[in-house]
């Protein structure tokens, strides 16, 4: 018998099961905290093996999102969403629209957006059904594809994170192992390039390796994660799926510095502190992968392209203060987000119990 979710002891203030049998539609809308606000998260379609580990998936990246929105300085909670099937088979305009009349029922309480598995057109059709939708086109007043500043954000993770590695936020002549060059890791190896670094990446996709070979022919290809984790490089930056770090790969792995764009890297509570250990610098996922959700969440307000970038550049300055925070406090990085993230979900909320006229 399959463990509830009060059984797993997760915190969520709500989760809802979704499901159109006409459409195909399986899915699991999380909501962890609306302490900030309303919960902002994406919505990943996945071919999970079983319910079970779509609903674990889904109450981890609901979690992680209102610690990376409060981190981000978002009054914004944290939700996440997970359709189970694969979507180049299952997705259709009928289950999108499902979806959103699901999302629309919470009443703003769970705003959507893309995730993996998801993209800007799908956010259209959903929106057809649901005011509480983010990641649009701009042809329909929307942020477009968040990729673009969650890569610049992890890029800008990556300088704070060379400065206080090396006294420098150049990355010129440091070599980077980008793991996964999809969305996110395609355009985070042209920040790197740019600024001078040797990339090496890897990808289960033949066609995503591809065309980062032909946008950067400089770039070199190794065959798979563990190569690459094996190589010398600098910087690793984990940029597919969660649970990149876990007990073998730490062992395992030369880099000095790791971040990257994936969601959920550690694979089990404790690999942050081996990590420390073996002095390796982790920047914590949801802060350095965070330029996404606000760029999506500038959507909100009327969105502005360069408005959101001035407010990603903001991670390299909170990336730093994380690291001395670790520093001063004697604990991983990961420790260290943590706390201000959760310092900031409870302190802002306390404010309203100061009176305001109406």
């Amino acid at each position: 018998m399959t463990e509830g979710v009060f059984g797993r002891n997760s915190g969520h203030e709500q989760v809802v099961f979704c499901q159109d049998v006409s459409s195909g539609l399986k899915a699991i809308i999380a909501v962890y905290s609306t302490a900030l606000g309303p919960a902002l998260g994406g919505t990943r379609f996945y071919p999970y093996a079983s319910e079970s580990e779509a609903l674990d998936d889904v109450l981890a990246l609901s979690k992680g999102m209102a610690y990376k929105n409060s981190l981000a300085g978002l009054d914004l909670g944290g939700g996440k969403a997970v359709i189970i099937g694969d979507p180049a088979v299952d997705k259709s305009e009928a289950l999108l629209r499902a979806y959103g009349r699901f999302v629309q029922s919470l009443g703003g309480r769970y705003i959507t957006a893309c995730d993996v598995g998801t993209f800007v057109q799908d956010m259209d059709v959903v929106a057809k059904e649901s005011r509480f939708v983010t990641g649009r086109s701009s042809d329909t007043g929307g942020a477009g594809d968040s990729s673009v500043l969650t890569a610049f954000g992890v890029f800008q993770g990556m300088r704070a994170s060379a400065e206080y590695s090396w006294g420098s936020p150049e990355l010129r002549g440091r070599t980077v192992g980008v793991a996964g060059v999809g969305k996110v890791g395609h355009i985070l190896v042209g920040h790197l390039i740019e600024a001078g670094a040797r990339v090496v990446v890897c990808d289960v996709s033949e066609r995503a390796v591809e065309r980062t070979v032909a946008a950067y022919p400089e770039v070199e290809v190794l065959e798979n994660v563990n190569e690459l984790i094996r190589s010398d490089i600098d910087i690793y930056a984990p940029c597919a799926l969660g649970g990149a770090l876990n007990d073998d790969t730490v062992e395992k792995l030369r880099a000095r510095v790791v971040c990257g764009a994936a969601n959920n890297q550690l694979a089990h509570a404790g690999v942050e502190k081996r990590l420390d250990d073996r002095g390796i610098l982790f920047a914590p996922d949801y802060l350095v992968n965070s330029g996404g959700v606000v760029q999506v969440s500038d959507e909100l307000h009327g969105f502005d392209f360069e408005r959101a970038r001035r407010k990603v550049t903001s991670v390299y300055d909170t990336t730093k203060k994380v690291f001395a925070l670790a520093e001063a406090e004697g604990v991983p990085p990961a420790t260290a987000a943590d706390r201000l993230a959760e310092r900031r979900m409870l302190e802002v909320p306390r404010l309203k119990s100061i009176l305001t006229p109406t």
